[in-house]
């Protein structure tokens, strides 16, 4: 049996075609299409018709390879959604770094106040988590008349089967799900007013939607089952780490997420001062922290060097000697107009070379690590002796020695699509 993970990032998407082979998941990617946000009237946001139309491409050309593919998923980054009137979509689709959440966060945390919120949800807090975002949507209006409101994987799932489902693991990127009963919290819900009917039962990883839509399957040669994965990107991942016993991670893309599995929830007051998040996984719940990763990286290459590949760039910071570091998490850095201008003013002007800044943000990222590690093994009381890594960034072994030196740990850097690999798994388990 074939299946097929769609794995989509804030900056790029990819198909991935799985099978079961001798007791192994053997994958081949088959699609990579580019993603990423758009500027419009002042605001960030996402085209999702273009990244739709890049769906159906992607399952067109594996079906071509592969014509027997048993299901598909779709996994995407956390927070941001789509609202629907019926069968229309609401635009614009707003992306998760706009700020248009800065001057609606106080009148949320006046109605709810983030502590309380955290003891309900153990969700971290982040200006762009989708509470403050539908916040902003409901006092602009534009919630009037609203039917549905779908996680991005959803929406683009519905898009292909028809069926509006909402899945655990990404619901709980929202701030929205009790962390105790992993269903919303309708207290939260009514305290800040929001529509009851946005927010039903949700459904867990594994959950078979139905057939790919005929106008679909005509379009992509081919029909197969839709299901859900853990649709969180991040849920994905940690289900495709070859693991073995209890260990941190990082799962290392446009964000670094540090974390590890938890039997339950932790959301006592050291984790809120911490700001460790509390998601859901496949039976057990994720501690974990966000940590802005390659997204630091990528714009100054994007802006400084553009047509310099990164294994120059890691060579260039490799040699380089500036031991100048910056607060990796600051909120400046989350979505300025110029990475490097953010660089410049954290560091009064003290980069001069490209080598300076990369070697300056790697640095950054490593030391960020180490603080949420401590941070980590205090709030759970246990210590742990290695770090795996998975994603892009466990490509770069300077950045994993830079890691290992500073935290101590026995980085096991597996490059490897893991997201992918916990898609599929999560399909064959399935099927």
């Amino acid at each position: 049996m074939y299946y097929l993970a769609i794995d989509i990032g804030a900056s790029s998407g990819r198909h991935i075609v799985g099978w079961m082979e001798e007791g192994a998941l053997h994958t081949k990617e088959v699609y990579r299409f580019p993603n990423g946000v758009l500027e419009e009237n002042g605001h960030l946001v996402w085209d999702v018709r273009k990244l739709f139309s890049n769906v159906v491409t992607g399952i067109m050309e594996a079906f071509k390879v592969y014509p027997e593919i048993e299901s598909l998923s779709i996994d995407t980054w956390g927070v941001d959604y789509v609202l629907l009137k019926g069968d229309e979509e609401v635009f614009p689709v707003y992306a998760y770094r706009d700020g248009r959440t800065e001057a609606v966060i106080p009148q949320v945390h006046e109605k709810v106040p983030f502590s309380e919120l955290y003891r309900h949800t153990g969700c971290q807090f982040q200006p762009f988590n989708t509470i403050y975002q539908l916040y902003d949507e409901k006092v602009n209006g534009r919630l009037d008349g609203v039917t549905d409101m779908l996680m991005m994987p959803e929406y683009l799932m519905w898009k292909l089967c028809g069926v509006k489902a909402r899945e655990y693991t990404n619901a709980t990127t929202m701030g929205m799900v009790n962390a105790q009963t992993g269903e919303f919290d309708l207290e939260i819900v009514d305290a800040l007013g929001n529509p009851r009917h946005l927010f039903p039962k949700l459904s867990q990883p594994g959950t078979v939607l139905g057939m790919l839509r005929p106008e679909i399957a005509a379009a992509v040669g081919g029909n197969c089952k839709v299901v859900l994965c853990a649709t969180h990107d991040t849920g994905s991942a940690v289900e495709g780490i070859p693991m073995e016993g209890k260990h941190p991670y990082i799962s290392s893309g446009t964000w670094s997420l540090l974390g590890v599995k938890t039997p339950k929830p932790i959301t006592d007051s050291d984790s809120e001062e911490a700001n460790y998040s509390n998601e859901g996984g496949v039976g057990y719940n994720r501690y974990q922290k966000n940590i802005m990763g390659m997204w630091l990286v990528n714009e100054l290459q994007r802006e400084l060097c553009p047509d310099l590949p990164f294994p120059e760039i890691v060579k260039l910071a490799e040699e380089n000697n500036c031991n100048i570091l910056v607060d990796a998490n600051a909120p400046e850095f989350l979505a300025p107009k110029s990475m490097k201008a953010a660089f410049d003013k954290a560091t009064g002007d003290c980069l001069h070379s490209i080598g300076d800044y990369f070697r300056c943000a790697y640095r950054s990222l490593a030391v960020s690590y180490k603080e949420a590690l401590e941070e980590l093994e205090a709030n759970t009381g246990c210590k742990y002796e290695k770090l795996y890594i998975v994603g892009g960034g466990a490509k770069n072994q300077f950045l994993n020695r830079l890691t290992e030196e500073a935290t101590g740990k026995q980085v096991i850097a597996l490059p490897i699509e893991a997201t992918a690999l916990g898609n599929l798994k999560i399909q064959t388990e399935v099927n």
